[in-house]
């Protein structure tokens, strides 16, 4: 199921050599505490700072849209770029391996930016490696894909979609359970959002039972 990118551009956010690193996922699977600290908030923040960084390229920032679901996932959609794809030496599609390998610039980096919560930005393996379901949908002007995780690991390949004319990523998710207990809302921690990623607009659904 791994591919390898082909070309010499150089990692600056992943390694694109391999598309899974089952010991990172397996070291964050085993401590849930320290990866998602204040739980499943911080794994909706550490979605959302993709989209952040999303919307601070774009000229006039970008719009996001959480929905929380009543069997406990949540769907993040934003209306950027979508993910980074390159063709692999047979010419098939390769997506940077955000999900399941680790975030070069943010993993166990002292320096990592801190997310509205005042925790360190992890990475996006994060999510996925806690959740029990991932779905990562990709829409870039060049095509679109999905592909499925378990656990931070892929179940299927890059699974071509039609392509309506947008752009951006979805990410829809399950969290494991249970994850450490949250110390505030999941609506009050989103709240903050607009005082740190400014350029992001936030849209929230709350389609839980009251």
């Amino acid at each position: 199921m791994e591919k390898r990118a082909s070309g010499t551009r150089r990692n600056t956010t992943h390694d694109w050599a391999s598309t899974v690193d089952h010991g990172h996922l397996e070291r964050i699977r085993r401590n849930p505490d320290l990866f998602a600290p204040g739980g499943l908030p911080h794994l909706v923040l550490e979605v959302l700072a993709y989209a952040a960084d999303e919307a601070e390229c774009a000229e006039g920032g970008g719009r996001c849209r959480v929905t929380l679901h009543p069997d406990g996932s949540l769907t993040v959609a934003d209306d950027g770029r979508g993910t980074d794809t390159r063709l692999d030496d047979r010419g098939e599609p390769v997506r940077k391996p955000v999900m399941a390998t680790k975030d070069l610039r943010f993993f166990d980096r002292p320096e990592a930016q801190r997310l509205p919560d005042g925790h360190p930005r992890r990475g996006m393996s994060t999510v996925a490696a806690l959740s029990s379901r991932l779905t990562h949908t990709n829409r870039r002007l060049d095509g679109a894909w999905t592909q499925r995780y378990a656990h931070g690991v892929p179940v299927t390949g890059l699974v071509p979609i039609p392509h309506d004319g947008t752009t951006g990523t979805t990410v829809d998710f399950r969290p494991v359970a249970p994850l450490p207990a949250a110390v505030a809302p999941l609506t009050d921690t989103l709240a903050r959002c607009g005082t740190v990623w400014p350029h992001l607009v936030l849209d929230v659904h709350d389609r839980r039972t009251r």
